[in-house]
C-alpha cells in the first residue's frame, strides 16, 4: 500500500491563504476488505451457542434426553472430561441460514409454552448476534418435567 502527502495553500473567503495538508491512499486488491474471503462456520459452534442461551431461560431444568444427560453426567466426573454446553441442540448450519432442533427439561409448575417462546427467542437472538447467519427454525420438544420431590441428577458428594 502506497501513500502520499502533498502540501498545497487554499484560498481563504478574506484573500488570504492558509495550508492544506490532503492525503491520498491508494489501495491494492480492490473492495471492501470485509468481503474478501469467506468465513465458515462450524455445526458445533452454533450449537454451543444455542445450548448457552437456553439454558439462560428460567424454567429450563436441563438440556438433553434422560439418556444424554446420565452419559454427560458420567463423562463430567472423568478426569479431564468438560462439560458439553452443546448437549440436547442439533444444528444444521447453511452458508447463510441455520435451523435448530433442542431438546429440554422444564421444571415442573411453569408454562410450556411460555418457556419454549423464550427459549426460541433467547436462542435466535444470540444465534443471529453471534454468528450472522439467520436463524429459520427453532424446533423444541420437551423431553421431561423436573419434579421437586426428584433425586438431582449429580448425587452430593460424601465429603465435606
Amino acid at each position: 500500500m502506497s501513500e502520499t502527502t502533498e502540501q498545497s495553500r487554499t484560498q481563504l473567503p478574506d484573500g488570504g491563504t492558509e495550508p492544506v495538508s490532503t492525503r491520498k491512499a491508494t489501495r491494492r486488491g480492490g473492495g471492501d476488505p470485509g468481503s474478501r474471503g469467506r468465513t465458515t462456520i462450524a455445526d458445533g459452534v452454533v450449537e454451543k451457542i444455542a445450548g448457552l442461551a437456553a439454558r439462560d431461560v428460567a424454567g429450563v431444568h436441563a438440556m438433553g434426553s434422560g439418556i444424554s444427560r446420565t452419559f454427560g453426567a458420567v463423562r463430567d466426573r472423568v478426569p479431564g472430561g468438560t462439560k458439553s454446553v452443546s448437549r440436547g441442540v442439533k444444528a444444521e448450519v447453511g452458508e447463510v441460514q441455520t435451523a435448530l432442533d433442542l431438546e429440554i427439561v422444564v421444571d415442573y409448575g411453569v408454562s410450556i409454552t411460555e418457556v419454549s417462546r423464550d427459549v426460541r427467542e433467547n436462542v435466535i437472538a444470540a444465534v443471529e448476534r453471534m454468528t450472522g447467519l439467520e436463524v429459520v427454525e427453532v424446533n423444541i420438544a420437551v423431553s421431561d418435567v423436573k419434579l421437586p420431590e426428584d433425586e438431582d441428577e449429580e448425587p452430593e458428594s460424601r465429603l465435606q
